[in-house]
């Protein structure tokens, strides 16, 4: 059995990319970061999915709020609301965290070097996502390729592969991908606000209620907080 890693925020693409990797009968870990993220609350949750599964977790702590420069570090700046993120092209986002997928990336390999595993995994995606420099293709084989130059697969055969399986899907795409392995979002957070009742007025809100839109399905989440009066 091969040894995956999953990036695992507890958002909708990477709890696809979760249960994407189960499927692949494969030994399965969720590495987790707490970052300095505003919206915590995905931490807590994301655990919850990951003890559902019996998916071993492991949460590393680095603080990003040291480096700003994103209104999910910085309380200060403003939310993107509606879909304004996803519509400009003059540059990415204010959610964009300088190089945190990169961070990401280079954590979690040296946690696989040290651990005995082969592969990460992501969910990441480029066609209705905000206009992001690190979840872009080329960004991805540039990483792999610098993670390999520089570990201890360089003196070996034993490289680290970053896989992205859903990188040309879009949303609704990625869910309905999920759907068909199983997949139980009703304790996936998206919104940035911080709360699990989402806001439904950030760019996370939006993009993600458009895609259950387009399947015609209510969103598990809001379900499950109707049960619970949550909302």
């Amino acid at each position: 059995m091969k040894n995956v890693l999953v990036l695992f925020s507890g958002g909708l693409d990477s709890t696809t990319a979760l249960y994407w990797a189960i499927g692949q009968h494969a030994y399965v870990h969720a590495l987790t970061f707490d970052y300095g993220q505003r919206h915590r609350i995905e931490l807590e949750l994301s655990q919850r999915i990951a003890a559902n599964l019996n998916i071993p977790q492991k949460i590393l702590r680095i603080d990003l709020q040291q480096i700003g420069g994103s209104s999910l570090t910085d309380p200060a700046t403003p939310l993107p609301s509606s879909d304004r993120s996803i519509s400009e092209k003059d540059g990415p986002p204010s959610t964009y965290v300088p190089f945190r997928n990169g961070i990401f990336l280079a954590l979690a390999s040296a946690w696989a070097e040290v651990q005995g595993y082969t592969e990460i995994v992501c969910g990441f995606h480029v066609l209705d996502s905000p206009d992001y420099p690190d979840t872009r293709r080329e960004f991805i084989d540039a990483m792999e390729e610098a993670i390999n130059r520089g570990s201890r697969a360089a003196y070996s055969q034993r490289r680290i592969n970053i896989l992205a399986p859903f990188l040309e899907m879009n949303k609704a795409a990625i869910i309905t991908k999920g759907l068909s392995l199983g997949a139980d979002y009703s304790y996936s957070i998206s919104c940035y606000a911080g709360t699990e009742i989402p806001c439904e007025n950030c760019a996370a809100c939006y993009i993600r209620q458009k895609a259950w839109d387009e399947i015609g399905a209510e969103d598990p989440l809001m379900g499950r907080l109707k049960k619970e009066g949550k909302r």
